[in-house]
């Protein structure tokens, strides 16, 4: 029985309500001795508990997506086939974009909002330079297949999710492609192409989106081997002008970082409550010593270039989750280097997909003029067609300090 699925939660529900009926039903008509109606009685009442206790987990992951199976939950997943020594750049020496093509099977994905907004698509990945073998989801956007844009390759956002996390967070708690679906309709968002990869690789540990000889290469999952397997099946832009990354907590860290360091693979990244320095995720194998730290720290990484790269940066959080961490990215960055960096009130949702998920069109309307823009338009966008300015920030209600569209003059006014 799937730990996300509709049959668990029901039968989670239906335990719950009979251990609430057990005691009301049968605590004064147990038969036999003192001692064995008093076990009985503490029996329902244990059964009672946790019953209510699984039924709140059910509910909390169905609705954050932190685990996405039984593995992952029980902690007896590992998605690492071999971690070997990929040398600076990740590769190994291998001209991986010269690679023969290899050719996936997608099928619908399950689970909560999967089927949304015409769907979303999976297959098993078995990286052939990373040594990774994990699940990537996908949703392609409403223009793919028309007719008019048959000739057109489409943007490519590569969505990161937290720890402990699962890569369908994107859709079925940030709801993401239905927020979208309707944006990039009108033409106010580009028509992307959302690729949700599993971050979370080793049982009982964040991965930090590091490469990590002989435990993993998981930035060369991310940013070698799932790439080149969407370009290989889908018609994706195949520079660094058309992929950026987004990630929320974890993710975010990891969204940053893999951008700053592969800015030849990345044009843009977003993150949502992220940190710099990855023991902001102490069970992060990038945090277990100083050296790793700084190789995966974006901070570090950024300070270190001799000519800064050109990469777009946005990072939104509160005080003291994600703000900070902003500010410091921005007061080193350099042209053609550029920050943007947002500040949400603690009263806009705290920790949470509350305050992630009403983020989503603005920095997608972000990403939409970053990501190769065009005069009159957005990549990919019919002729015609022109992106609305963003929002006013001026008087920022709550909802709209949410959504990323306060002003960082009003951040000095609220901390």
């Amino acid at each position: 029985m799937s730990l996300t699925g509709t049959a668990f939660l029901y039968t989670t529900v239906v335990l719950a309500a009979v251990a609430l009926f057990l005691p009301l039903a049968l605590w004064s008509r147990l038969p036999g001795p003192r001692a064995l109606r008093a076990a009985a009685r503490v029996l329902m009442l244990l059964f009672a508990q946790a019953t209510a206790v699984t039924l709140v987990f059910v509910l909390v992951n169905n609705a954050n997506n932190l685990y996405d199976n039984w593995a992952d939950l029980l902690g007896t997943g590992n998605h690492v086939q071999q971690a070997a020594d990929l040398g600076a750049d990740g590769t190994g020496g291998i001209a991986y974009r010269k690679l023969p093509k290899v050719r996936q099977e997608f099928v619908p994905a399950e689970g909560p909002g999967m089927r949304a907004a015409g769907g979303v698509r999976v297959t098993q990945l078995k990286g052939r330079v990373s040594g990774v073998g994990a699940e990537v989801y996908v949703w392609l956007p409403p223009q793919y297949d028309d007719p008019a844009y048959r000739t057109r390759k489409f943007p490519v956002v590569e969505l990161l999710s937290g720890y402990p996390g699962s890569a369908k967070a994107w859709f079925g708690s940030l709801k993401v492609h239905e927020q979208l679906l309707p944006l990039m309709r009108s033409g106010r968002v580009a028509p992307f192409i959302l690729v949700a990869p599993r971050t979370n690789l080793i049982a009982k540990v964040d991965t930090g989106c590091a490469n990590i000889p002989g435990a993993v290469n998981a930035d060369s999952w991310l940013s070698i081997d799932v790439p080149k397997m969407i370009t290989d099946n889908f018609r994706a832009e195949t520079g660094p002008g058309g992929w950026a990354t987004a990630g929320y907590s974890a993710g975010a860290h990891c969204a940053v970082k893999l951008a700053v360091a592969h800015p030849d693979r990345y044009r843009a990244a977003v993150s949502l409550s992220g940190y710099n320095d990855p023991i902001g995720e102490r069970a992060s194998l990038a945090a277990q010593n100083v050296q790793l730290r700084r190789a995966n720290n974006p901070y570090f990484l950024l300070r270190g270039y001799r000519r800064p790269p050109r990469v777009a940066l946005y990072l939104s959080g509160e005080s003291g989750d994600g703000y900070q961490a902003g500010v410091a990215l921005e007061q080193i960055a350099k042209p053609p280097t550029t920050v943007r960096v947002v500040f949400l009130p603690r009263s806009a949702g705290g920790h949470s997909m509350a305050l992630w998920r009403p983020q989503v069109p603005t920095v997608f309307r972000w990403l939409t003029a970053e990501l190769a823009p065009r005069p009159g338009g957005h990549p990919g966008a019919r002729p015609g067609t022109v992106i609305p300015p963003g929002p006013s920030t001026g008087g920022s209600t709550p909802a709209e300090l949410a959504s990323g569209t306060s002003s960082r003059a009003g951040a000095g006014r609220r901390r």
